[in-house]
């Protein structure tokens, strides 16, 4: 072979095409995750003010209340955009 004479470079071989799953169950596992751990906060800041004394139980519990309906209408779905 001479330096004049290289031969043809090909392109390398297109990598075997790989099917990946893009279904809903992995982003409704993080969703309820993260809802559950969100929960477990809410709950834990709230036995914590309760010890505090009885002002600051009741002012917790009534956040409490609201942010706890708060994430049972996002799990249901209330703010989801419409499918038409």
């Amino acid at each position: 072979m001479t330096i004049g004479s290289l031969p043809p470079v090909l392109p390398p071989k297109l990598p075997r095409f790989v099917g990946l799953a893009d279904d809903e169950r992995g982003r409704r596992f993080r969703f309820r995750l993260w809802q559950v751990s969100l929960t477990a906060l809410v709950v834990g800041v709230t036995g914590w003010f309760v010890t505090l004394g009885p002002v600051s139980a009741i002012l917790a519990l009534m956040v409490a209340k609201h942010v706890l309906v708060a994430i049972l209408v996002m799990d249901l779905g209330v703010d989801a955009p419409r499918q038409t």
